[in-house]
C-alpha cells in the first residue's frame, strides 16, 4: 500500500487517510506502513551502494566516481529497514514467512534524497515564465513585484488545507522519479503568521504518509514591499523563530544570502540565534555573485551551502579548508534552477576534483525550477556539470543524506539503514536512468520497503 498522496480532505480540511484509519502522527503512520515487514527482493542484477566496510560518512572526491556493486543479489528488508545483503550463492533457501519478490534484471540503488525545496507553494507562476521568454531577468522580475513577493502574496490567502492537499500530490509526483525523502523550506510567508502556516503545512504532511520530511525556516529568502531591512531582520531572527521553534516547527533554518537581500552578517546573527536552540543552518549562497556567503557558512559550520552557480578561487580554498579539518558544510548543486534560469551550472566537476563532496537537490519552487525529478537533475549533472554516472548518483544519495543531517539512516544500502530504495526496471546497466533524459526507468521507489 502506499500512502503518498493517499488523503483526502473533509468540507472542514480534515486531513483524512484514505486507506487504513490510522491516527496521524508519524508513529502511527508508520507503525500502520510496516505491518507486514519481511521482504525478500532477490534475482536483482545488482545492488549499488552497499559498502564494505559499512560506512556513514560522505563520499568526496574520487570516493565518489565508483560506487560499491554486489551483482546477482539479493536484499532482505525487516520491519522496513535493510537487515541482510549479499550475492544469490548467499541467499537464505528457507522462504518461509517471508515475502519473496523476484526482480530479475532490476538494480537496486538508493533513494533520492532531496535536500532543498521550496514545495509549499499556492499556485505557479507562469506569467514570470513569459517575462523571462521576453528578456526579463530574475531581478528584473524581483522588482517589478514578482519572485518571491508573487508566492507570499499567494501564501497570504491560501488556505492551509488546499495547501496540504497540494503538497501531498506534489511529494507523489516527486516519488514518482525516485524521491523517497525531503527537506521542505518556508520563505513565501514573510509574515509570521503565513511562514507558520507553511511549517504547519509540512508538519500535516509529515504526519500523514510515510516520506521523512525536514522542514527549513526561511523568512530571510526577501524583504517584503516597503519593509525596514534591520526591524524584518530582528523580527524573523530574535521573534519568529524562537516561536516557531518552540512549537517544534523548525529542523534547519536557511537565509538567502546574496546582494540586495540577506548578508553574510545576517546569516551569523541567523545561525547564532539557531544554534541556541539546536537548530542547524543551511544557506542559499553564490547563485548570483559571490558575497563572502561561503566564509560565513563556514564559520557558522552550517550543514550545507546551495546554488554555489559563482564559486571563486576563493570560496573554493574556504570549503577545502573546512574539509581538511572536520566535516565542513555541505555543497549542494541545483541543476534545475540553472537549466530553467538559463545561468551558469555549479561547477561541480571543479569542486570534485578538488577532493571535496557534492550534493544535488531539486530546488523544486514555482519560480526558477519548477520540477521535482531528481532523476533528471542526475541526467543534467551528468550532461551540463561534467559528473560520471556514479558521481551524480553519490550526490542524490549518501551525500544528500550528510546535507539534511541523516547520513546514518539513509543513503545507502547496507544492514540497518532505512529501506529507502529504488528498484529499477529489468536493465543491463543502472546508468539507463541518467542517459534516458526522458523515459521514465524507475519501476517503483520504495519507502521503508514498501
Amino acid at each position: 500500500p502506499t500512502y503518498c498522496g493517499a488523503v483526502r480532505l473533509t468540507p472542514r480540511g480534515e486531513a483524512k487517510l484514505r486507506t487504513k484509519s490510522v491516527a496521524g502522527h508519524p508513529s502511527k503512520i508508520r507503525e500502520a506502513y510496516l505491518r507486514i515487514m519481511r521482504i525478500r527482493f532477490t534475482e536483482l542484477a545488482g545492488v549499488v551502494g552497499s559498502p564494505q566496510p559499512l560506512a556513514t560518512t560522505p563520499l568526496c572526491g574520487a570516493e565518489m566516481a565508483s560506487l560499491p556493486v554486489i551483482k546477482d543479489a539479493y536484499v532482505e528488508v525487516v520491519d522496513g529497514h535493510i537487515s541482510a545483503l549479499g550475492s544469490m550463492t548467499d541467499c537464505p533457501t528457507d522462504d518461509a514467512g517471508w515475502d519473496v519478490r523476484r526482480c530479475s534484471g532490476q538494480w537496486m540503488i538508493p533513494g533520492f534524497i532531496d535536500s532543498h525545496t521550496h514545495l509549499v507553494y499556492a499556485a505557479p507562476r507562469v506569467t514570470e515564465f513569459r517575462m523571462r521568454l521576453d528578456g526579463a531577468s530574475y531581478h528584473d522580475i524581483a522588482a517589478a513585484g514578482g519572485g518571491i513577493l508573487n508566492s507570499a502574496a499567494a501564501i497570504a490567502t491560501a488556505d492551509e488545507s488546499e495547501l496540504l492537499e497540494a503538497l501531498l500530490q506534489r511529494l507523489e509526483t516527486a516519488r514518482s522519479t525516485g524521491t523517497v525523502a525531503a527537506e521542505i523550506k518556508s520563505g513565501y510567508g514573510l509574515t509570521f503568521e503565513s511562514e507558520r502556516k507553511m511549517l504547519r503545512v509540512v508538519r500535516r504532511a509529515r504526519e500523514l504518509q510515510p516520506m521523512p520530511l525536514w522542514a527549513t525556516f526561511l523568512a530571510l529568502h526577501a524583504l517584503p514591499k516597503d519593509a525596514d531591512h534591520d526591524l524584518y531582520v530582528d523580527a524573523a531572527i530574535d521573534q519568529w523563530l524562537p516561536a516557531l521553534a518552540d512549537e517544534g516547527l523548525v529542523d534547519f533554518a536557511d537565509v538567502f544570502c546574496e546582494a540586495n537581500y540577506f548578508s553574510p552578517s545576517d546569516l551569523l546573527r541567523l545561525a547564532e540565534a539557531a544554534a541556541k536552540r539546536g537548530i542547524p543552518l543551511k544557506a542559499h549562497v553564490n547563485q548570483f555573485q559571490s558575497i563572502g556567503g561561503i566564509d560565513a557558512s563556514v564559520a557558522a559550520e552550517a550543514r550545507s551551502i546551495d546554488h554555489l552557480e559563482v564559486l571563486t578561487e576563493a570560496d573554493l580554498k574556504s570549503l577545502s579548508q573546512a574539509w581538511a579539518h572536520s566535516d565542513g558544510p555541505m555543497p549542494v548543486a541545483l541543476p534545475h534552477c540553472s537549466l530553467f534560469l538559463n545561468i551558469p551550472y555549479t561547477p561541480g566537476r571543479q569542486i570534485i576534483d578538488a577532493g571535496l563532496p557534492l550534493a544535488i537537490a531539486s530546488d523544486c519552487n514555482p519560480g526558477s525550477a519548477p520540477s521535482s525529478d531528481l532523476r533528471m537533475a542526475w541526467s543534467l549533472a551528468t550532461h551540463q556539470m561534467k559528473l560520471r554516472v556514479d558521481e551524480g548518483l553519490a550526490a542524490l544519495t549518501a551525500n544528500a543524506a550528510y546535507a539534511v543531517g541523516a547520513e546514518a539512516r539513509m543513503g545507502r544500502i547496507q544492514p540497518g539503514m532505512d529501506a529507502h530504495v529504488i528498484l529499477t526496471k529489468p536493465m543491463a546497466d543502472y546508468a539507463e536512468l541518467p542517459y534516458f533524459t526522458s523515459e521514465q526507468r524507475i519501476a517503483q521507489t520504495l519507502i521503508y520497503g514498501q
